[in-house]
């Protein structure tokens, strides 16, 4: 195995990454304390879907918790939640994680056992029909509903559709890009899932859950070279061929504004500015946009609920703030707010005149207070197994590099006003965005 060494910032013990030779990477975290957290990420995600299976990944997600040829359907999490561990998965565009936080129990018992179940999913899910719920027309009322996991993400669909908020980030989302797969939703339609059989499903699993595609990360207070040699035996590939994800043309941003304007069943106004800026993997200017996130949104003591709410001459805003979510082929800027729908046009242009004072008129009192939030939120990141699990899980999969870690505080500490500055000249410009209001019917 190929042995590689990460000095991991508030981290006693530098962190440890093993790539065997089929391709799978194993990563162990040292963190004092009796909790441990185990965890598999598989890069796969929306990234890699289509049109007509858009939604199978998140699908997958859910069944494998469905039973193993070794462990029925609930046996997994049954079992570990009565030793006190907390149990989920996620599906996002990049890639889908499975994780486990326990005690480790006497004699490391149950952090074993934790190991054991959690290879025996990710290696051995036989999706049963039985658990999928049969296939069947969404446009037929007859149909009858049960408690089938068809059903269930259906639901989870219709009831997300439903927001006011999802109605603008998918209408964004959609329209900064081109031609890449993350213009999809995540979580897919009804008309794809209520129709996708099982046999899809589990090839769509063949190909993707491959020993090059996922990284197991342990992190906690254990004896390095036993659970390397657990994790290694538990999880036996077999003759489990790899897969190649393939890799897509980054979107460039729009070089003409995009406006769309909807109408649903709202009393107030919805809004959402979209920006597409760097890759994941461009440490300094995700930084910098981390940066103009805290400046200019990220709570009530930033700039546009100040300026917007707090301040404000007239009650235009009744909600404002940012957002900035990572991914490997380029990250998402997001200004978002609820406003008095009779106010549009002037809520619209406000928020522009925000963003461009802030190319130009930056306080250092705001400088380095988004400097000290973030530095503060790295350091909270390595304080409980769990958020060292998701980190690094972030940095090995989404970044495809976890000693970008090493240099994080460097770069920080480096930055000034003007590259903050500079970045919201090259990432914010008004002809870059895509820009989605949600009014109401009448």
């Amino acid at each position: 195995m190929k042995k590689t060494l990460v000095k991991y910032p508030y981290l006693t013990k530098d962190v440890e990454i093993y790539e065997r030779e089929n391709g799978h990477k194993i990563v162990l975290a040292h963190k004092e304390g009796g909790m441990v957290n185990v965890s598999s990420w598989v890069k796969t995600g929306s990234i890699n879907e289509n049109d007509k299976n858009n939604g199978i990944s998140h699908f997958l997600e859910h069944l494998m918790f469905k039973g193993t040829h070794k462990h029925p359907a609930g046996y997994f999490d049954r079992t570990l939640e009565a030793k006190g561990a907390i149990v989920n998965a996620a599906t996002w565009k990049d890639y889908t994680f499975y994780y486990v936080t326990l005690p480790k129990g006497e004699g490391n018992k149950d952090f074993y056992e934790a190991i054991e179940l959690h290879a025996d999913m990710m290696l051995d899910p036989i999706l049963p029909e039985e658990e999928i719920g049969h296939e069947f027309d969404i446009n037929d009322d007859k149909t009858v509903k049960n408690k089938r996991e068809r059903h269930v993400v259906i639901e989870e669909i219709r009831m997300r559709k439903d927001q006011p908020w999802t109605k603008v980030y998918n209408k964004t989302n959609y329209n900064m890009y081109t031609s890449h797969p993350y213009k999809r939703d995540v979580i897919g339609t009804p008309e794809i899932i209520s129709q996708i059989p099982q046999a899809e499903i589990m090839e769509y699993y063949k190909t993707h859950y491959t020993p090059n595609n996922v990284t197991t990360i342990i992190v906690g207070d254990f004896n390095h070279d036993e659970i390397l040699k657990k994790v290694c035996d538990e999880f036996d590939w077999k003759d489990r061929k790899n897969y190649q994800n393939p890799s897509f043309d980054i979107d460039k941003p729009t070089e003409k504004t995009i406006y769309n304007e909807d109408t649903a069943n709202v009393n107030t106004g919805f809004l959402m500015f979209g920006y597409l800026t760097c890759p994941a993997s461009n440490v300094k200017d995700t930084i910098l946009i981390d940066l103009i996130n805290i400046i200019l949104g990220d709570g009530a003591s930033s700039r546009l609920y100040q300026n917007l709410i707090e301040k404000a001459k007239e009650p235009i805003f009744n909600i404002i703030d940012t957002d900035h979510y990572q991914f490997r082929d380029g990250n998402n800027f997001f200004v978002e707010a609820n406003f008095r729908s009779e106010k549009k046009d002037d809520a619209v242009q406000m928020i522009k005149d925000e963003i461009e004072k802030l190319k130009s008129t930056i306080t250092e009192k705001e400088f380095k207070k988004a400097v000290k939030k973030t530095k503060s939120k790295f350091a909270y990141n390595a304080e409980t197994v769990s958020e060292i699990g998701d980190t690094i899980g972030h940095y090995m999969t989404v970044c495809n590099d976890l000693k970008l870690v090493e240099d994080y505080l460097d770069i920080l500490n480096s930055i000034t006003i003007d590259d903050v500055q500079g970045a919201a000249k090259r990432y914010l410009n008004i002809d870059n965005a895509v820009i989605s209001v949600l009014m109401p019917e009448k």
